[in-house]
Order: C-alpha cells, then sequence, then structure tokens
C-alpha cells in the first residue's frame, strides 16, 4: 500500500525512539534517509538497526537548535541525494518544572531546541523538498490540553501547531505540511511521567495501553505517503483516545 522507493526522508531525533522507529519505517519502505541526531553515538546504533545498504543511509550528527547546523545538514543531503522528499522533525526535550521553579535559562534552552530548531529546520529544508513531497512536525497532546509541571514544553508544542498551519499555506501547493500530536508513548522521554502517573494515564485511555514508537510513525508515514495525498495543515491525534477523557 505504500511505497517510498526513490524517496529520500530526513528524520530529526533519529538516533532514539519515535524517531529512529519512523527512520526504520520509512526506510523498510523503500527511502533513502537522512538520520539527524545531537548524539553521535546514537546515531551510529541507528544505522545498525535499520540495516540499510550504505547508499540509502546518511547519518548527520547535527544540534537543531544550532541555525547554520541545520542550513549545513540539508546542503549536505541535497548534495548526497539531490533533494529532499520528506523532513520529519522529532528532535525535542521535556524537562519536568513548574512555572515558578523553571529558570530563565531552562526556559530559552526549551525554546531554542523545541521551536528554534522547528523554524531552522523548515526554513532551510523548504527550498529543498521536491514537490509532492511532505513535512510532518511532532507536536504532543500537552499543545491541546496542557500538562502539570510542563508549562514551556506545551507552549513550545503549541507554537508549533501554529507554525504547521502556516507552513502549509506557505508551501501549498507543491508541499503538504501536517503535524502528529502524540499522547503517552513509551519512550526513553516520558519514563518518569509513566512512573509518576503511569495507572491514572492507563485509565484515561480508551484503548487501555500506552503508545508505542511504533504507533506515531506509522502515521508519519501514512501522512508522507500518497494515501494522505490530499491533506493538509491537519493535526493528528495519536493517543489511544486519552485526548477524549
Amino acid at each position: 500500500m505504500i511505497s517510498f522507493e526513490r524517496k529520500v526522508a530526513l528524520i530529526t531525533g533519529a538516533g532514539t525512539g519515535i524517531g529512529l522507529a519512523t527512520a526504520a519505517m520509512m526506510a523498510a519502505h523503500g527511502a533513502s534517509v537522512v538520520l539527524v541526531d545531537i548524539d553521535r553515538a546514537a546515531l551510529g546504533r541507528a544505522v545498525e538497526v535499520i540495516g540499510v545498504p550504505a547508499d540509502r543511509v546518511l547519518s548527520i550528527p547535527a544540534d537543531v537548535s544550532d541555525a547554520d547546523a541545520c542550513e549545513r545538514a540539508l546542503a549536505v543531503t541535497a548534495e548526497r541525494f539531490g533533494g529532499l522528499d520528506f523532513l520529519v522533525h522529532c528532535a525535542g526535550i521535556y524537562p519536568e518544572a513548574t512555572i515558578a521553579n523553571t529558570t530563565d535559562d531552562a526556559w530559552r534552552r526549551l525554546m531554542n531546541i523545541n521551536l528554534d530548531g522547528t523554524f531552522f529546520l523548515c526554513r532551510a529544508a523548504q527550498s529543498r523538498l521536491r514537490e509532492g513531497g511532505a513535512v510532518v512536525l511532532l507536536a504532543s497532546l500537552a499543545a491541546h490540553r496542557g500538562s502539570y509541571a510542563h508549562a514551556a514544553y506545551a507552549a513550545t508544542k503549541g507554537a508549533i501547531l501554529s507554525f504547521s498551519r502556516s507552513l502549509a499555506l506557505e508551501l501549498a501547493p507543491r508541499v503538504r505540511v501536517n503535524t502528529v500530536s502524540p499522547g503517552i508513548i513509551e519512550t526513553a522521554m516520558t519514563r518518569d511521567l509513566i512512573g509518576q502517573k503511569g495507572e491514572q494515564l492507563l485509565a484515561s485511555t480508551p484503548l487501555g495501553r500506552y503508545g508505542t514508537a511504533e504507533d506515531i510513525a506509522g502515521t508519519i508515514a501514512f501522512l508522507c505517503s500518497p494515501l494522505a495525498a490530499f491533506v493538509t495543515g491537519e493535526t493528528l491525534q495519536v493517543n489511544g483516545g486519552l485526548y477524549l477523557s
């Protein structure tokens, strides 16, 4: 049903979690994949996990909060593969702190990584994205409902929702732009939250389980595929129904 043969996908945060699962799924459907992550060791492990031929994978260590690093990553991608079909931005951080305990530096770091990084990547990618391409950004359930002790994080993800809709207008009709809002997904990023509130969250989730990185990767693959050819400017909730409670 889905084939990404002769397509190129750049995935940030590709060393672990949702980013790695997405890169593996895109590659399994035939895409050449560009893996971007700040963690060099994680990138090396990701290349081994994905296990595609060397001519179909490129790893680029980069800090998405650095505009020049984002520009270089997209330039290297275009030089290696001739262009880009899909940009999937999964990189981000999820620190816990109440508003009263959020320092100026912590606020700025979150904005730099989660929000500035989104802008820097999309700005660098737009001229390299080929016609018929797609951008998928990651928001969060927190962007829609708020989250105790994660106000700064929720603010970045709420901004991404608005940014993605504006980007969809600017890049149409050549490129589609959509957003995925995950719920509680079992990754290293949510380990502490699950440890603290896991039973309560499961009780509020109609499907009765936590999400997996592969659940989100499958949604991203759908949004990049021709099956979503008439979908742009939208946000898909992927949270097992937690949003309803």
